[in-house]
């Protein structure tokens, strides 16, 4: 099994038994190349990224890794729960209608195009589910969202802060546009910011999908 070291430790009941490689953040190529590697060697290897493998995990540069070296080996990708997904279904239901998943690190992507995207997304009113919100030393970056969704939408705006959902730590937050900037914000947590039909009922983040009572 290979993966980060964080979520191998998450997994320790699957693992007994199994030739275990973890390494860091930041460490992501290396350890796709020892998996590709372990696999083309002829063992059965289990690549592990949390959530969902296929969205921000590891799939893709698996894939693209098979791909760019014409290594022949059989890849399987098993479906997961993203962390959107899970924050919703402890928010309520605030992805019922249309909506986009943003990352806002800027280690891959440049911050002007990452900005850029979530201008259209306010723009065209739907809601968005943020990854990798605010870190130790990147902390402008959510201000400047927060600054965009305000031209478009009111500030009672539903906000969703989910931290460390299915954890022992996991911190559910329902706020607003205007104050969900004074919520604790980290790598582990996901926003979601409604669009202008979403609303609170009984303590429930639901947007609307349109059905008649």
């Amino acid at each position: 099994m290979v993966g980060y070291h964080h979520y191998l430790e998450s997994i320790r009941d699957l693992t007994d038994g199994k030739e275990l490689i973890s390494s860091g953040m930041m460490q992501e190529v290396d350890r796709c190349r020892a998996a590709v590697e372990r696999a083309q060697g002829g063992a059965t290897v289990a690549f592990v990224s949390s959530g969902d493998a296929g969205v921000y995990g590891m799939a893709g540069l698996a894939l693209e890794m098979i791909a760019a070296e014409n290594v022949p080996v059989a890849i399987e990708v098993v479906a997961g729960v993203s962390a959107a997904n899970a924050a919703a279904s402890r928010l309520g239901a605030p992805l019922m209608l249309d909506y986009a998943c943003i990352s806002l690190s800027d280690l891959l992507v440049k911050w002007d195009q990452v900005r850029q995207r979530v201008e259209a997304v306010a723009a065209a009113d739907l809601v968005v589910a943020l990854y990798n919100p605010k870190s130790a030393k990147r902390v402008r970056q959510i201000e400047e969202v927060a600054e965009i969704f305000r031209q478009h939408r009111p500030g009672k705006t539903p906000v969703g802060v989910a931290t460390a959902v299915g954890t022992s730590e996991e911190r559910i937050v329902m706020t607003d546009l205007d104050h969900f900037l004074g919520e604790q914000i980290g790598m582990r947590t996901i926003v979601i910011i409604g669009n202008r039909s979403s609303k609170c009922l009984n303590g429930w983040f639901v947007t609307p999908r349109g059905y008649q009572l």
